[in-house]
């Protein structure tokens, strides 16, 4: 008989480790698949276009239901697992189902952080996580006009374009002055909201939620300063946390997320772990290029072919919010001794900030304009000397004479 491999988590991180492992040994495990979503795996990136109706949810599936059975894995969608045994190496389902497992790889992603204030679980208030939440928020979309999503990052100003697409009013609110600053400076993120501004976005900045209000059904949201907006939709995009509460039960060692070593194993040796559910070397992630890389150490370690280790690297952050792009990497703040270079073209709608520690480059923002973020990128990994590059390092590379 072939060892046991069980997966708790269909979506990407698990299924890219399937895929990677599939390539280097696809005869060396029996797969069994566990999953909550009644789905088989989907690009989660792509559920914005999904709610601003440019895309359908097949357009965004990675693995149909028959990709499992070609590949002779077992899949169990909608059957997600409440209990693992590791004694006696069994892990049980909603259902009752029960399978034994030689080795087990957990990717259980991250939940959605929902702010505890009162009314937080009104008919009305949503994440957006998954597919169920869009087609929340498209069906509330058809029926009212007025919504709220809370949170200022990325996903947030993603819904926020979703729902305008489906025609309704949306209003922005952020618990600081600024919006996406875990990836923008100040003057970036202001460009970015004036431009949202005149698509007719509206944003309440440095409000903090207290209440959300109504009975049957979301009506508004109260501030703490007292104040109050209308509301038939909230949509909450106020950051997520690593999902490890199968894993505390189970008696993994977990701190903020489930702790893993250098090949993606947990300190059971049997079970590895990737994705959002894993904390490496005190850090946890979110990005998809440090998972991918995950996927593909711990898929050679299951393949038995096991010289990888996983390194964090410094990972550039490339958006297109709602068509405007954005590029931050590295240390875009600054600190004592650091020294910015800055560029604004307020007619082309471009803004770049290269802050400089000494004769190298440690960190930039760029916004309109992202097409030398790679090669910023490339000179903050090499620690490169930019002395003889400074004139024109705003303006990117100078091209080679022939």
């Amino acid at each position: 008989m072939k060892p046991a491999l069980v997966v708790i988590g269909n979506g990407m991180a698990g299924m890219r480790t399937v895929e990677e492992l599939l390539a280097l040994a696809p005869d060396l495990y029996d797969i069994t698949v566990f999953g909550a979503e009644p789905h088989g795996n989907y690009n989660r990136i792509l559920l914005s276009p999904v709610l601003a109706g440019e895309k359908t949810v097949d357009d965004i599936m990675l693995n149909t239901r028959e990709w499992y059975a070609e590949h002779g894995i077992a899949l169990h969608a909608g059957d997600p697992v409440e209990h693992i045994d590791r004694q006696r190496r069994i892990v049980r389902a909603r259902s009752g189902l029960e399978v034994r497992y030689d080795r087990l790889l957990l990717a259980t992603g991250s939940k959605p952080f929902i702010i505890p204030v009162p009314g937080h679980q009104l008919p009305g208030v949503l994440a957006f996580r998954d597919i169920g939440d869009v087609e929340g928020m498209l069906a509330a979309a058809r029926d009212h006009r007025r919504a709220v999503v809370i949170g200022g990052g990325l996903l947030g100003l993603e819904a926020a374009n979703g729902l305008m697409r489906q025609g309704m009013e949306v209003t922005v609110v952020h618990v600081t002055d600024a919006l996406m600053n875990q990836q923008l400076d100040k003057p970036a993120a202001q460009l970015l909201q004036a431009a949202l501004e005149k698509r007719g976005m509206r944003f309440l900045l440095d409000a903090q939620t207290s209440e959300i209000v109504g009975t049957d059904r979301v009506t508004g949201i109260r501030f703490k300063d007292g104040s109050e907006i209308a509301a038939d939709l909230v949509v909450m995009t106020a950051g997520v946390r690593p999902n490890i509460a199968l894993a505390q039960a189970a008696g993994l060692h977990c701190e903020r997320a489930i702790v893993v070593d250098d090949t993606l194993q947990t300190y059971d040796p049997r079970v590895y772990a990737v994705g959002e559910c894993v904390q490496h070397r005190r850090a946890t992630f979110g990005l998809v290029a440090p998972i991918w890389e995950q996927a593909r150490v711990c898929a050679a370690h299951l393949a038995g072919t096991g010289h990888r280790r996983y390194v964090q690297q410094a990972s550039p952050t490339r958006l297109k919010v709602t068509g405007i792009d954005v590029y931050s990497v590295g240390d875009f703040i600054g600190g004592e001794g650091s020294e910015d270079l800055v560029l604004r073209d307020a007619r082309r709608g471009v803004y770049k900030r290269l802050v400089l520690d000494g004769p190298r480059l440690a960190g930039a923002v760029l916004y309109g304009d992202v097409q030398d973020g790679p090669w910023y990128f490339d000179l903050i990994q090499k620690g490169a000397d930019i002395t003889a590059l400074r004139h024109h390092l705003l303006f990117g590379p100078v091209p080679q004479a022939a």
